[in-house]
Formats: structure tokens, sequence, C-alpha cells
């Protein structure tokens, strides 16, 4: 067998390094949205700004604030509203995680999807089996990774961190209904 010149295995191990370029994107915001409401006919952009207090509310409920702006789309049928999508982005181990928490009338989480990932390891979060742990979930569930929220070896700060990012979401809309008094 024939060796391979030096420069080319070197090429090929930066390639398949973890200090290599990895990123795929997998579905846009939009795509997402319809993904989760596929009956929703409009859409609205909302944003949602929480005050001081609310703020504080996250913090003495476990859940760090991270911001105060946060931009919802909310799904109709008509009149009817379906539900909330909030787009977020979270670090993995080095890298932004894009994901997207689609939630019902009543808080709980309806579906996640991740849009884009950037890291070279942890991908197994899009599973299906992993997302769908968090579906019917809402603000009196622990949403936490080792609780109701299983690991996956491998992807540890990426599971932890989504996990912790579908928490936050979940707070911050279920304040943000109270507040504003959706649906109506």
């Amino acid at each position: 067998m024939r060796a391979l010149p030096l420069f080319t295995l070197a090429a090929a191990s930066a390639v398949a390094s973890p200090g290599g370029a990895w990123a795929a994107t997998y579905l846009s915001a939009e795509q997402a949205a319809q993904l989760m409401f596929p009956q929703a006919d409009h859409w609205e952009q909302r944003s949602a700004t929480l005050s001081a207090e609310q703020l504080k509310q996250l913090a003495a409920s476990g859940v760090p604030p991270r911001s105060a702006q946060w931009n919802l789309r909310l799904a109709w049928q008509g009149n009817k509203p379906l539900g909330v999508v909030v787009i977020d982005d979270v670090v993995g181990k080095f890298e932004l995680i894009t994901y997207a928490v689609g939630l019902n009338l009543d808080g709980t989480v309806q579906q996640v999807e991740v849009l884009a990932y950037r890291e070279s390891h942890g991908h197994e979060i899009r599973l299906p089996a992993w997302r769908k742990q968090f579906v019917g979930k809402g603000a009196s569930a622990p949403i936490r990774l080792g609780d109701d929220i299983a690991n996956i070896s491998g992807a540890t700060l990426s599971c932890s961190h989504v996990t912790d990012g579908v928490r936050r979401i979940v707070a911050v809309v279920r304040l943000w209904r109270q507040a504003s008094g959706w649906p109506t």
C-alpha cells in the first residue's frame, strides 16, 4: 500500500478535527414555524418586553434571565390563535445553536426544532426522540437535564444549554401571556 504524502494527512486531519469548520442549517425560522403549526394561515410578529419585576420573577424561579426583549411569532388560523413560536440561540460548547420552540395556547411545548447547528459534536440533539421529551411540558415541569430531560453522551453541553433555553422560553412566554392577556 502506498503511503500518503504528509501534507495530505495534515489536510485530512484539519477537516476532521473539532477545530475545523462545522455548520449545518436545517430549517429557516419560517419553515420551523410552519412545521410546528401547519394549520396556521397567517403569522403575527410581536415583541415581548419583560419588565424589571418580571426579570426578577424569572430569576427567583431559578431561570436566569438573559434578555428583556423577545421576538414572538403568533400563529393564527383565521381569527383563532393557535400558539407562539420563539427562535433563540444558545452556545453549545463554543458555537451557537439556533433552535425554535413552539408553545400551545396553554403554554405547553408543542415542538422543538434545531434550525442551525455549528458544533463538531453533539448534533444528536436533532434526533426526534430527544426533542420529543419537551412536548407537553409547561411552566410547572422542571425541564432540567437529568431530571425530566435525558442527556445524550457526547452532547452534554448541547443538551444542557438547549434544555435551559427551552425552560427560559416557557417561563418568558408564561410571563408575557400573563401581562398581555394573550390569547384574547
